[in-house]
């Protein structure tokens, strides 16, 4: 490997200083290294020369793009990768711990809950990534680190790149695609790999971690893969009785032979654990003292909750007579004409994703009515008290795509899929049709449709939902009560109009963050045919709420200040005309509460008692809107900023009314502003387990939005958590990777202070140790001149720092430079002083800044 290393140094050397050999496998050699930019130790592997000329740069760069996108807690970073002198190498953080087969080869089989740990935080992992669409192919000890007692996998997408660069369907020597110890049948037989297959692998493994060694073994990879392929997967109990019998059902499971009979999901896997996806054993304080930051053991108790057991061999003959009797009985049901009862319906049969409607004819002016349609039939089952129904924001990511029910059933969710096109059957006439698919996809023979001329088209949405509804009826076993309408168009050419202006809103929403001036240019189109539509039927007052909510969606695309004044006037114009109409509107009254809070942001006067009547107005407007429809979460969103923008009112109001917004449409285009606030008003009020959990649904959801990293750092500053270190230091750096460039430097020095917290909170545990002078370098190293920090945050955000530390008259003497220069801080939320600083309320110093006029 020496050629190799001086290749890699004369190429690099710009970049990276080389240390030494770390170690080295069937297809790479890991170096460790010196980030020379980043002043950071990094780990180098790259691929032997052969398998580099294999797979060939462009393939081994597309596979490695894929996995950069992966930002998890338990997946492993990437920092960069490339080719150098015809090499292939990527970068990963450095972990200073050690790989799951170290610790197996030093210890031996783990303990129960230690293994449970590190196998639910490995399918934490795999169920992000596979909801990306990647699976991993290589899951095994050797690609599992061990940091700070948690799991980080390793080498997404190495595998992938390997297996289509060389065409390999079989593994061979010194050139793995996959592990045979771990490998399901269909992988080894050069199928079809898909996430499954990596949950096989992870049963393999929980195996082992509970037995101290695979369950197959053999002399040769043949012969290890037709054990595989043929034989039983021994019983984990025969080898160590005190394994929970769930635990054995579990890998009985994951190791199926056929794919369709294991756990689809990574989440499915986890429950039958009795943990729900995410909720990792580092959340059950039972496990590890590091879990004390986490959700209390009372509300998850390990192995307690009852379920099914998959593939255990006295279970089959008994399964087989209960499925044949179900089925039999749901038979009849059908037949017979009476509906099943809601008992044999899929638990999640009530959660409810209308798919967008496909227009199966070669006329385009069908396509906006395909849409009203579908958004009308969401709007109608969503106001069913019994339903959960997945929001247009839910399912308008797949309008127009290839993906497959099932996979949008499990994205979002749902139980019940509605399916439905429109055509042109001749002539003037038009058929609506409608049928209903389980979350498998397969069809549940539940169908509908209705035939209109295009005059009666105004009906239809009534029609269409009132079909669906008849049909969930006969699923469901019970009653679908649909809501009465609210006023309807009159004019057909007005009806058509909205049709064709959603449509354009829709597009102009997907374009809107990568090509605003496109954006723009389809919101005006959209404004113009909705004016149209107010011309047509004056008395129909949607297509003026939705003229007023387009204006707003376009003011924030306008950086011109006159243009966007104009945009927000024509807003409230549409809210007044809309109300004038029908004054209790819910999405007017909502309109109107939206704009008032807006002009309140950007208020020109410095009058306070102007300000502080529009931001009464906006709370006025924005209750009455959700008192009137309690399933208006853009409304709920809209309050909760309101709310916390008034200081008059407590946060837990902010907080409420967030909750409400993400439990009505948890897809809102800006649910990462709600989880934001979740996250933040759950913190600063300490309800730390809620925080917790916001922090890690907005990581899973915007895996690339630097607020979700940061909001885990955050997390180790409270003091029911252990500090962490290493965890500190990777996550500093995963935020350093995502920061803006125009923010970087100060994002930088933010970062760098909380990890000096979180060394202080661990000197301070450890006073014996030289924790403390490596807390108060890495802090000072923190600080900024205004050029990085202009209003001189960072001071604040020290002091925050060294009140967890228990420094408190430097903490103090940091406050007192941060209040001269923004005397306006407050140090309290509602009535009480943030807990970053009730170790100070004793301090005369403090108390003084608080009480400051």
């Amino acid at each position: 490997m020496a050629s190799v290393l001086e290749r890699l140094e004369k190429e690099l050397a710009d970049r990276y200083a080389f240390e030494r050999e770390l170690g080295r496998g069937g297809m790479a050699t890991v170096f460790l290294a010196k980030d020379l930019k980043h002043d950071r130790e990094v780990a180098i592997k790259v691929l032997h020369p052969d398998l580099s000329v294999t797979i060939g740069a462009d393939r081994f760069e597309r596979e490695i793009r894929l996995a950069a996108k992966l930002q998890h807690p338990h997946i492993l970073g990437l920092f960069d990768s490339g080719e150098a002198d015809g090499l292939l190498y990527y970068v990963m953080p450095f972990v200073k711990g050690e790989s799951l087969r170290d610790r197996l080869d030093r210890d031996g089989p783990l303990a129960i809950d230690d293994a449970i740990q590190i196998i639910l935080e490995v399918a934490d992992a795999l169920g992000y990534a596979h909801a990306l669409g990647i699976v991993h192919r290589d899951i095994k000890p050797e690609n599992i680190l061990l940091a700070g007692g948690h799991a980080l996998v390793a080498d997404f997408g190495i595998a992938r790149a390997v297996s289509e660069g060389t065409g390999q369907k079989l593994t061979q020597t010194g050139m793995a695609v996959g592990t045979p110890v771990y490998m399901a049948p269909e992988q080894s037989m050069g199928e079809v790999v898909g996430l499954t297959s990596d949950l096989y692998s992870l049963g393999c493994m929980l195996y082992e971690l509970l037995a101290g060694e695979p369950p197959f073994t053999a002399k040769t990879a043949h012969a290890l893969m037709a054990r595989h392929a043929m034989e039983t997967v021994p019983s984990i109990r025969i080898v160590r009785n005190t394994v929970p019998e769930e635990v054995e059902d579990t890998i009985f499971a994951a190791m199926a032979k056929v794919p369709a009979d294991r756990p689809q999901t990574a989440a499915q896997f986890a429950e039958l654990l009795g943990m729900p996806l995410g909720a990792t054993a580092t959340r059950r304080s039972s496990i590890r003292a590091t879990a004390s930051r986490r959700v209390p053991t009372q509300a998850m108790q390990a192995y307690q909750p009852e379920r099914p057991r998959w593939q255990r061999p006295a279970m089959i003959a008994g399964g087989a007579v209960v499925l044949l009797v179900a089925g039999f009985a749901a038979f009849r049901a059908f037949s017979s004409g009476t509906r099943p009862t809601a008992a044999v319906a899929d638990p999640l049969a009530r959660r409810v994703a209308v798919l967008y409607f496909e227009n199966r004819s070669s006329d385009k002016t069908l396509g906006p009515v395909a849409d009203g349609l579908t958004e009308a039939l969401i709007t109608s089952l969503g106001q069913v008290r019994t339903l959960t129904v997945v929001s247009r924001n839910g399912v308008s990511p797949y309008r127009g795509t290839d993906v497959t029910p099932d996979s949008i059933a499990r994205a979002v969710q749902a139980g019940t899929l509605v399916l439905g096109s429109v055509e042109s059957v001749g002539g003037d006439r038009v058929k609506v049709s409608t049928r209903l698919l389980d979350r498998s996809g397969t069809d549940l023979g539940l169908r509908a449709g209705i035939e209109v001329s295009r005059e009666q088209l105004l009906v239809a949405e009534d029609s269409v939902a009132a079909e669906v509804a008849r049909s969930l009826q006969k699923l469901l076993g019970s009653e679908i009560p649909l809501a009465e309408g609210r006023a309807r168009a009159t004019s057909l050419a007005a009806w058509s109009l909205l049709r064709r202006a959603e449509k354009n809103r829709n597009d102009a929403d997907r374009l809107a963050a990568t090509n605003p001036t496109g954006a723009a240019a389809l919101y005006a189109e959209a404004d113009s045919l909705l004016g149209q539509a107010e011309a047509d039927d004056a008395k129909w007052a949607d297509p003026i709420v939705v003229r007023g909510q387009i204006a707003l969606q376009h003011a924030r695309l306008e950086k011109d200040p006159a243009a966007r004044d104009r945009l927000i006037a024509n807003a409230k114009a549409a809210a007044g005309r809309a109300l004038a109409l029908d004054p209790n509107l819910a999405e007017a009254l909502a309109l109107r509460g939206t704009v008032a809070f807006g002009e309140w942001r950007i208020a020109k006067t410095a009058d306070p008692l102007v300000r502080q009547q529009l931001l009464a107005d906006a709370r006025k407007d924005l209750e009455a809107a959700t008192t009137r429809d309690p399933n208006l979460a853009p409304a709920f969103a809209d309050l909760s900023f309101v709310y916390y923008a008034d200081k008059t009112e407590p946060v837990s109001s902010a907080l409420a009314a967030a909750r409400k917004a993400y439990d009505a449409d948890a897809y809102l285009s800006i649910a990462d502003l709600i989880l934001e606030r979740l996250f933040w008003s759950s913190y600063d009020t300490d309800l730390f387990a809620d925080a917790d959990k916001w922090c890690s649904t907005g990581r899973q959801r915007f895996p690339t939005d630097i607020r979700f990293s940061e909001c885990q750092l955050w997390m180790l500053l409270p003091q029911n958590v252990t500090p962490d270190i290493a965890t500190a230091w990777r996550l500093k750096a995963q935020i350093d990777s995502l920061a803006p460039a125009d923010g970087r430097a100060f994002e930088s020095r933010l970062t760098q202070l909380i990890v000096g917290g979180v060394i202080g909170r661990a000197a301070k545990a450890n006073p014996t140790s030289r924790l403390a002078d490596s807390a108060d370098r890495v802090l000072i190293a923190g600080r900024a001149g205004p050029e990085v920090d202009p209003e001189q945050e960072l001071l604040a955000y020290e002091a925050i720092m060294r009140a967890q530390m228990g420094q408190t008259e430097q903490a103090v003497k940091l406050l007192q430079r941060y209040v001269d220069l923004n005397p306006d801080h407050s140090f309290k939320v509602g009535d009480n002083v943030h807990w970053w600083w009730r170790s100070l309320t004793n301090d005369p110093g403090f108390n003084a800044l608080v009480n400051k006029k």
